[in-house]
């Protein structure tokens, strides 16, 4: 069986004593590729650092996340843009809107959010989408720039079932699916058992949100088969079967394929 983490943050500063042993369990365990959406200009050096170490496990990805959307924002901004001109990474990400801490910079996320959309339309790569607080302002820019070209991940979905389906509406979209699904009361399986296994990818966002029995502790790649074997409950599907899918998919979004 092969899984695939769409979203880890594998270069944080939290893995720097054990990286290679994060890995070798992740392998271990079917993990076999691991998509690394960029943070901000701080956190490109160890992204880039750890891919090139695991090219064959660990992907970037390169955009400036909303929570790093200050006054300096356009600076980052164009340097998402150098580096997309001379890498290759494999989506713009993770970008969006988060309104949960801070809505100083609103208008800067936004304006940030929409210009990484159309860097990625005309570089013809996927999107990883970062809502939190955010449904409304987030529909409210794919709305304006949805069309053939827009496509990709709406990361750490954790929406009720109407704004999957208006997710779903676009065309283009994966659902991104990680330890909240896990969690007793987030009401997410009830929502997920609603969609079907074609629009669903697998994530950890590690070191973030790890999933039960781990919630509150250090999140890594390995904890994905835990969500796996939720989604596997929840589907009524062997675990087998969840692997293939969400491999399909999630190979879809970065490939085409």
């Amino acid at each position: 069986m092969e899984f695939i983490d769409t979203h880890t943050h594998l270069f944080s500063e939290q893995f720097d004593n054990d990286i290679d042993e994060v890995i070798q369990r992740s392998l271990n365990e079917g993990i076999t590729k691991m998509y690394l959406p960029n943070i901000n200009s701080d956190t490109i050096d160890s992204m880039m650092k750890l891919s090139a170490r695991y090219p064959e496990n660990c992907f970037p990805l390169m955009g400036l996340h909303p929570c790093d959307v200050k006054e300096d924002y356009q600076r980052e901004i164009d340097l998402v843009e150098e580096w997309h001109a001379k890498h290759k990474f494999y989506a713009v990400g993770e970008i969006g809107i988060d309104l949960f801490w801070d809505k100083t910079f609103v208008e800067q996320q936004k304006d940030a959010f929409r210009q990484q959309i159309q860097l990625a339309k005309k570089i013809q790569l996927p999107i990883v989408i970062h809502v939190r607080n955010s449904f409304d302002e987030v529909f409210e820019i794919v709305n304006d720039e949805n069309d053939d070209s827009l496509f990709g991940i709406f990361h750490c979905f954790t929406g009720d079932i109407d704004q999957a389906n208006q997710i779903l509406k676009y065309g283009g979209f994966k659902l991104g699916l990680g330890g909240v699904l896990t969690f007793k009361n987030s009401g997410l399986d009830k929502t997920i058992s609603q969609i079907d296994m074609e629009h669903l990818v697998l994530e950890t966002d590690s070191p973030y949100l790890a999933p039960v029995p781990y919630r509150g502790k250090r999140n890594e790649s390995v904890y994905l088969k835990l969500v796996a074997e939720k989604l596997a409950e929840i589907k009524n599907l062997p675990l087998s079967e969840v692997a293939k899918i969400t491999t399909e998919n999630a190979n879809q979004v970065f490939y085409g394929k």
